[in-house]
C-alpha cells in the first residue's frame, strides 16, 4: 500500500513526549521557550502513521484484553518472535543470528546501563567519541563510571576517528568499555570496514568489550552501505544493540534487542545485566514490523532522504553560511552555525525563543567543542520542516 508521510497528524493530547511535555524540556535545560506554537524537530521519533500490519498486530492484543506477563525467549512458540528478529538480519544485513544470542532490551539507553554494570565496575572508564548522542553521558556518569573521550576529527562537516587519541585512551587501565555509535549521532557517518576492524582490533588489543549502538543501521541513505560490526570484525568483544524504535517509529513499545555471538560476553552479561521483558504490544509490533514492515520502510527511507535534501537545498539558498554534510545514515543533520559570528547563546535564542523552533543545542552532545552547533531531525512532514526553516532563516538574515 502506499503511504502518505506528508498527512498534517495532531499528536497534542497524546502524551507525546516530543509535543506536549513543555515543562520537561524546561527542566532539562534544552529550551526557555515551548509553547502551543513551538515547532520541536529535535528529537529522533517520526511524525508518522505506523506501518499498517504493525497498526493490525497491535490491535488484535488489545482486542484479545488480556495483558498479561509476557516473555520473548526461545521455546517452541516463542520462535515466531526470534524467527523475525533473525529473519530480518539475514535478509537485510547478511547476518546470520542464532535465536539463543538475542536479548530483549526496553530501549537502547537501557541496553547501554546494562552493558555498563555487566563490564565494568564503579570508577571505570567508558570510552566515547564526541560529539555524541546525550544519554551516553549521561548514562556513563549516571552510573558512577567516567567519562572517556576521543573526539572526532572535524574535518569540515566529515568527521573521521583519531585513532591514534582513540588507542590512547583504549590502553588506559581504567577503560573497560567502548560504546560505538554506527551509524554515528549526531553526524550522521556510517564507519567503514576499515574503520570498525580497526576499532576492533585496539579494543581487542587493550581488553575493551564494544558496546555497539547500530540502532539507525536500517535508516540508511540511498547510495550508502552499513555492516554491522559483528559482521566485519568478528563477535569476539562486541555486543550489538539493534532496534526497531528508530526503524519503524515504535520507541514507545521500547522494541529493541541485544545481540551477542560471543559466549564469554554472554556469560558476563548476563551475570551482570538485569532480567528485563516486553510487553504483549511489543512483541506483537515486532514481529509484524519485521515480516511485514519493508514496504513501508522503502517508502519512509525514500520520503527522508527527500526531505534531506529539501533542507539542504534550503539552507544552500537562504542560509549559506550554515555549514552542514548530508549524511550517509540516520535522518539527522548536524549544522554549524559558527560562522555567522554570534555566542551559542545568540544562536539559541534566535532560534529557540525567538523562532520558537525546538532543537537540540551542540554542547549537549560535546561538552567542550559543541558550541554553535545544533542538531535538527528531519523525521516529519515536509510542510512543518519549511515553516520550521522559514522562522530559522527569518531571524538569520542574510546581508
Amino acid at each position: 500500500m502506499k503511504y502518505d508521510f506528508d498527512e498534517v497528524i495532531d499528536r497534542h493530547g497524546t502524551f507525546s513526549m516530543k509535543w506536549d511535555c513543555p515543562s520537561f524540556h524546561v527542566m532539562l535545560g534544552l529550551t526557555e521557550r515551548f509553547d502551543a506554537d513551538t515547532i520541536p524537530i529535535h528529537t529522533a521519533d517520526m511524525d508518522f502513521r505506523c506501518a499498517k500490519p504493525i497498526q493490525d498486530a497491535v490491535m488484535r492484543v488489545a482486542e484479545h484484553n488480556i495483558y498479561g506477563y509476557t516473555g520473548a525467549f526461545p521455546s517452541d512458540y516463542g520462535m515466531t518472535y526470534f524467527d523475525a528478529v533473525t529473519g530480518w538480519f539475514k535478509r537485510r544485513h547478511n547476518w546470520e543470528i542464532k535465536p539463543q544470542e538475542i536479548i530483549y532490551i526496553n530501549g537502547t539507553v537501557e541496553a547501554i546501563r546494562q552493558c555498563i554494570y555487566a563490564f565494568t565496575e564503579p570508577g571505570d572508564g567508558v570510552l566515547i567519541n564526541r560529539p555524541i548522542y546525550t544519554p551516553f553521558t549521561g548514562t556513563i556518569l549516571g552510573t558512577g563510571r567516567e567519562v572517556v573521550n576521543s573526539p572526532l576529527i572535524n574535518n569540515d562537516g566529515y568527521y573521521e576517528i583519531d585513532f591514534a587519541d582513540f588507542e590512547r585512551k583504549a590502553a588506559q587501565e581504567r577503560t573497560k568499555l567502548f560504546l560505538l555509535c554506527n551509524p554515528h549521532n549526531p553526524t550522521g557517518r556510517i564507519w567503514s570496514d576499515e574503520d570498525l576492524l580497526r576499532m576492533a582490533e585496539i579494543c581487542r588489543r587493550h581488553n575493551v568489550v564494544i558496546a555497539a549502538d547500530e540502532i539507525h543501521g536500517d535508516l540508511i541513505r540511498r547510495g550508502n552501505v552499513f555492516h554491522p560490526i559483528a559482521t566485519v570484525a568478528g563477535p569476539e568483544g562486541i555486543v550489538s544493540l539493534t532496534a526497531l524504535n528508530k526503524t519503524f517509529n515504535i520507541a514507545g513499545l521500547q522494541a529493541s534487542n541485544i545481540v551477542i555471538q560471543d559466549e564469554a560476553v554472554m556469560e558476563r552479561y548476563r551475570k551482570g545485566a538485569s532480567f528485563i521483558t516486553p510487553n504483549p504490544f511489543t512483541v506483537a509490533a515486532t514481529v509484524a514490523a519485521y515480516n511485514e514492515g519493508e514496504e513501508w520502510l522503502e517508502q519512509v527511507i525514500d520520503y527522508l532522504d527527500d526531505n534531506i535534501d529539501f533542507v539542504l537545498d534550503f539552507l544552500k539558498t537562504r542560509m549559506p553560511k550554515v555549514r552542514v554534510r548530508k549524511p550517509e545514515g540516520t535522518y539527522i543533520l548536524w549544522m554549524d552555525f559558527r560562522d555567522y559570528g554570534l555566542s551559542a547563546q545568540e544562536i539559541h535564542k534566535r532560534i529557540y525563543v525567538d523562532a520558537n523552533v525546538m532543537l537540540e543545542g551542540g554542547p549537549q552532545f560535546d561538552p567542550e567543542r559543541g558550541a554553535g552547533f545544533e542538531r535538527m531531525c528531519l523525521c516529519t512532514r515536509r510542510s512543518l520542516l519549511k515553516e520550521a526553516l522559514e522562522r530559522i532563516a527569518a531571524q538569520f538574515p542574510e546581508p
